[in-house]
């Protein structure tokens, strides 16, 4: 996928080449809506905070998916993206699996461009060796005591550039591992990018 972006524009002053993965804020992030059966249009927002009942189904009984992709820049500058397309159709799945209205295609892959395009001053240019990490993730954000659907939903992509995610190339050979607690459980939902997946995981990692 090509972004079109204005090339004009100033880029932010970092060390592109030190960057490390972590969270860096960029100035808007697109977000929509669900509520009484349809989505809205979406809009680019300038806050990173999302306000969320208490009673809210995504902090309570972890109904929620993410993704996660990169955009580069290419030699002669254009910002690229490798298949958006694959991770919609994956959050499509993770979102049938936990009772969430999927994210129409449209609405999916416009966000993430309106995301990019929006912080092209945060993309890392071509030869640094670090890109801009895209976050697109659907929460459950309606009030829920009990254990059901959300009544309403949030659909957000934020960007933020990072550097690799391991600074050394290759994997690191282990002689042994040995772990008493599962990553996943048996036909639950570790094919889905869930988060209730990555907490779970982190005892065992």
């Amino acid at each position: 996928m090509d972004v079109k972006v204005n090339m004009q524009m100033e880029k932010k002053a970092l060390d592109w080449a030190n960057l490390g993965f972590q969270y860096q804020r960029t100035d808007s992030r697109f977000s929509a809506n669900w509520s009484e059966g349809s989505w809205n249009e979406g809009e680019l927002v300038s806050s990173e905070m999302i306000a969320v009942h208490e009673g809210a189904p995504s902090l309570h009984y972890a109904q929620q998916c993410f993704e996660g992709m990169k955009a580069q820049t290419a030699p002669d500058g254009r910002v690229l993206l490798f298949r958006p397309d694959l991770n919609c159709e994956r959050m499509h799945q993770a979102a049938a699996r936990l009772l969430m209205p999927a994210v129409p295609t449209e609405l999916f892959m416009r966000g993430v461009e309106e995301a990019v395009r929006a912080n092209y001053a945060w993309i890392p240019p071509y030869g640094s060796g670090a890109s801009l990490y895209i976050r697109p993730m659907l929460i459950g954000v309606g009030e829920n005591l009990g254990l059901k659907p959300a009544k309403e939903f949030e659909f957000r992509v934020f960007v933020s550039p990072v550097g690799p995610y391991y600074k050394r190339a290759g994997l690191s050979v282990i002689s042994l591992a040995v772990s008493d607690v599962d990553r996943a459980a048996p036909k639950g939902t570790g094919s889905y990018k869930v988060g209730a997946n990555y907490a779970g995981g982190l005892l065992a990692t």
